[in-house]
């Protein structure tokens, strides 16, 4: 927890309203610069007709980290160590999407930096964390290291509609930050989800369908880091809520996935399979889409904050079946042709 030089909550309140802002500035200077040399054309896996400019997502993450940074530094300096080995890894994974962004890179390379990336952040984090303590130590690092890996890719699968990654992280991160208020979450992984959720509110106006710009994967894959150390250090503490927040992303890119293996299909090349995006061919509208899936994700954030409080398995169990079945509901709607 920070000393006691300035209150809790009014430093995440500083911090969500300064990434916000930052945010917005950046992209607003970005914008030129992105229209001309990071256009997203229309392809397999697109739900955008015209070329539009993508790449902000640099913005909402230097935003994250000055912002996450600072006020650790400010409030509980000797965090700062430990969270080097984060920022470092997601400006790596940042670094690799702004490549891919302009000239895409080949699956391999791409998926082995990435790994190189999660491995570092993996690897940092502190011995004494542990989520499942009946496994080999080294065995659990390596779980984390797969989920992790899978966590990452599939926030960029998701990011393939406007505001859906809005949708997502905005609920997610205001249950991080409120279970850092109540003392769940540790301090600094509070901070971080302040600064990446009103970063995320800076990137809005701009991603308000019919967007004026994208995250790109130089905003999601590192966004999905972000989010996946969070969720690590909330495991370590509530394994159901660190499952809970993030279930609907999990679930649909999952499934979505392993449909296609069974099917045959070359999962590395685009498609339109997930079901948000099935839901935009079942004549759901863009904004009845991400509307679903922001109050799911409210309703998920309440039931993993329960879950946190409740210091009951058998209760974190039936709150985690209640998420299920909720985001069950979800996709089959969005599986089915709208009347």
């Amino acid at each position: 927890m920070p000393n006691d030089a300035l209150d809790p909550a009014w430093l995440l309140g500083l911090g969500i309203v300064a990434a916000a802002l930052l945010a917005a500035a950046l992209i607003r200077l970005c914008l030129p610069l992105l229209q001309r040399y990071a256009l997203a054309r229309p392809n397999a896996r697109s739900s955008h007709t015209i070329p539009t400019p993508q790449g902000a997502g640099i913005a909402v993450v230097v935003a994250t980290l000055l912002v996450a940074g600072d006020l650790i530094g400010l409030q509980a300096p000797a965090a700062l160590p430990e969270l080097l080995p984060v920022f470092a890894a997601a400006l790596t994974l940042a670094a690799i999407g702004a490549i891919d962004d302009i000239a895409p890179l080949a699956v391999t390379p791409r998926l082995i930096a990435q790994a190189a990336a999660v491995a570092a952040m993996v690897w940092a984090l502190p011995e004494e964390l542990r989520i499942a303590p009946f496994l080999p130590a080294w065995l659990e690092r390596a779980g984390l290291l797969l989920g992790t890996l899978w966590f990452v890719n599939l926030v960029n699968f998701m990011d393939g509609l406007d505001w859906i990654t809005v949708a997502e992280v905005l609920p997610v991160a205001g249950a991080l930050v409120a279970l850092g208020l109540f003392g769940t979450l540790p301090w600094p992984a509070a901070v971080l989800a302040a600064a990446l959720g009103g970063a995320c509110l800076g990137f809005a106006p701009y991603n308000k369908p019919v967007a004026r710009v994208f995250l790109g994967d130089v905003g999601s894959l590192p966004i999905g880091l972000l989010l996946a150390w969070c969720l690590i250090e909330l495991a370590a503490q509530c394994w159901a809520a660190a499952l809970l927040l993030p279930l609907y992303y999990l679930l649909d890119a999952t499934l979505t996935l392993l449909r296609r293996l069974l099917a045959g299909e070359a999962v590395w090349q685009s498609h339109r399979s997930h079901f948000y995006q099935r839901a935009t061919t079942n004549h759901f509208t863009v904004m009845q889409v991400v509307s679903e899936v922001f109050v799911l994700n409210l309703a998920l954030a309440a039931l993993a904050i329960g879950a946190a409080a409740s210091h009951s398995a058998l209760i974190e169990v039936l709150l985690l079946g209640l998420g299920v079945a909720a985001v069950a509901v979800v996709l089959t709607r969005f599986s089915r042709p709208r009347r």
